[in-house]
């Protein structure tokens, strides 16, 4: 039976509790039904992929919640650790350094997360490995972190929201865009190269003695040039650059952008157990990378839990569009023409393109069964 004619499972919890019943025992509670206790985990390393939020953005999921999942982990004598990778964009993410202060400023660290954080790309985001993409059709291969790439089971944990470009973010984004090196973000968001902002460029060189390829020279302002012919988009110049002089154009459609995000999921999960968590609360219009969130568009729905990224999306979508909307949101003030809420507060979006690229690859389906699990 292929992905698209079966049927996924799909946990579900909302967020009530019984007084003095923690959330987190809900949620272990959901994750034990879900199946979490049937990775084998004993001496193994567990990345869990997560976004521990732009600074000054306060949507980002508690550290609680990484707590709750590692400790399960550990739990079993599993080796688990939280892990992201650098962002293309300038803030405050862009290196393993900035990273790893930023998650300290909203709360990550080994004792509130009883588990280490490691920057999956390392230090400057070029420290990846390049993975075959099964069934893909835009990629044969993608640029994975190393760190993410090494680890010998896979668990996703998301926070479900809007995104301006992808018109949401859930698993399959947090595990294809966030487990790309810059390389791979590059190839993800891109249709062109690297280019130099000249005003920026205070002409130390840097770019050119790490450039494999010798394609940045001199202009005629001894300005750093990239020669679009030679440049083979690895991205490395713009972790080396400490004057954020050097960026990718962000140019690719939303359809084009979430089917490569599909296939550097698949490339990520192939060939090693993985299981996917989705919170949706406070649920944003834009993705947690923005240094600021507006308000929640829906009331906090719950938490989701499956084996297949692919169902859990869907399901999530699902719960999403048929929540009521909060009157004073953006979606609340849109125009809510397209019968999708995401879609409404992003007209240039087509999320559920993330899904039908997915299922079409064979990463999971879009059909599921959900179990509701009470406290």
């Amino acid at each position: 039976m292929n992905a698209a004619q079966s049927v996924a499972d799909v946990y579900f919890t909302d967020m009530r509790c019984p007084v003095d019943y923690s959330l987190l025992t809900k949620m272990k509670k959901l994750l034990r039904a879900a199946g979490l206790d049937a990775l084998e985990v004993a001496g193994k390393f567990v990345a869990i992929k997560m976004h521990f939020g732009e600074p000054g953005n306060l949507a980002f999921l508690r550290p609680n919640f990484a707590r709750c999942v590692a400790d399960m982990i550990r739990e079993r004598g599993g080796l688990p650790f939280l892990t992201d990778c650098s962002t293309l964009y300038v803030g405050r993410r862009k290196h393993a350094l900035e990273h790893l202060a930023a998650a300290q400023e909203n709360g990550f660290s080994p004792l509130s997360t009883g588990c280490q954080l490691l920057i999956g790309d390392g230090l400057k985001g070029t420290d990846d490995v390049e993975v075959p993409v099964p069934n893909g059709e835009i990629f044969q291969t993608a640029r994975i972190g190393r760190t993410i790439m090494d680890a010998d089971v896979f668990i996703s944990l998301n926070h479900f929201k809007g995104h301006k470009r992808t018109g949401f973010g859930g698993a399959i984004k947090n595990v294809g865009m966030g487990c790309g090196s810059r390389a791979g973000k590059m190839a993800m968001h891109s249709c062109g190269k690297p280019e130099v902002t000249t005003e920026k460029c205070r002409s130390c060189g840097a770019c050119m003695r790490f450039c494999a390829q010798q394609a940045i020279g001199w202009d005629a302002q001894h300005k750093a040039r990239i020669d679009q012919e030679a440049c083979v988009g690895c991205g490395r110049c713009i972790g080396i650059c400490n004057h954020d002089a050097i960026a990718s154009p962000i140019d690719a459609a939303s359809d084009i952008l979430n089917a490569r995000m599909a296939e550097y999921a698949a490339a990520v999960l192939h060939g090693r157990p993985h299981f996917h968590i989705s919170i949706a609360n406070n649920i944003s219009p834009c993705c947690d990378c923005h240094g600021g969130n507006d308000a929640a568009i829906v009331p906090d729905i719950g938490i989701f839990a499956s084996f297949d990224p692919v169902a859990l999306d869907q399901a999530c979508i699902d719960a999403v569009n048929a929540a009521p909307v909060i009157a004073s949101s953006r979606l609340g003030q849109s125009e809510r023409s397209h019968g999708d809420c995401f879609t409404d507060i992003h007209p240039d979006t087509h999320g559920a393109s993330q899904v039908e690229h997915a299922e079409h690859i064979g990463l999971g389906t879009r059909r599921y069964t959900l179990h509701t699990i009470e406290a």
